[in-house]
């Protein structure tokens, strides 16, 4: 079974209305993170920045605009190229990024292929982890029998 669905392409890091520069990046999609999508941006420093965030808004930033606060997307036109603008904030700073709409659409779809939606919780395995959460262990036998079976009976005379 696939796990993980990644790709490979070149944003758009938009500097000014008339300047841009490319970032190389990778989209990442992980089975056992369903609700979650990852974008790992390779900028030239000692170490590339990861942004996680979901699904969900990515799927329908594809069609319309969405999200709010950290992480807004939407889909418009530059140039008679269709593209994603997807905006970041953060305390270093703010990031507008120009994405391919195809190849986003294409990743997306692959995603959804892999783990449909309304059947992430699945992947997740909360009912086994809470199932064997619950399962009595041999020593809650103790707790759970009667604590007083195994005194002595009252004797027969009447007295404890």
């Amino acid at each position: 079974m696939l796990n993980v669905v990644e790709r490979e392409l070149e944003l758009k890091l938009v500097l000014s209305p008339e300047r841009s520069i490319p970032v190389p990046a990778r989209l990442s999609y992980r089975t056992a993170d369903p609700y979650a999508v990852h974008i790992t941006f390779h900028i030239g420093s000692e170490a590339p920045v990861h942004w996680t965030f979901a699904r969900e808004l990515l799927v329908e930033g594809v069609f319309r605009p969405c999200g709010h606060g950290d992480v807004r997307i939407w889909p418009t036109k530059i140039d008679e190229r269709n593209v994603i603008c997807v905006a970041l904030t953060s305390p270093d700073g703010n990031a507008l990024l120009e994405v391919p709409s195809a190849a986003v659409a294409a990743w997306v779809e692959r995603t959804l292929r892999v783990v449909a939606p309304g059947t992430e919780t699945e992947r997740l395995g909360l009912d086994e982890a809470l199932a064997e959460l619950l399962a009595p262990l041999p020593a809650d036998d103790l707790w759970l029998s009667d604590p007083w079976s195994s005194d002595e009976s009252p004797s027969q005379d009447g007295e404890l």
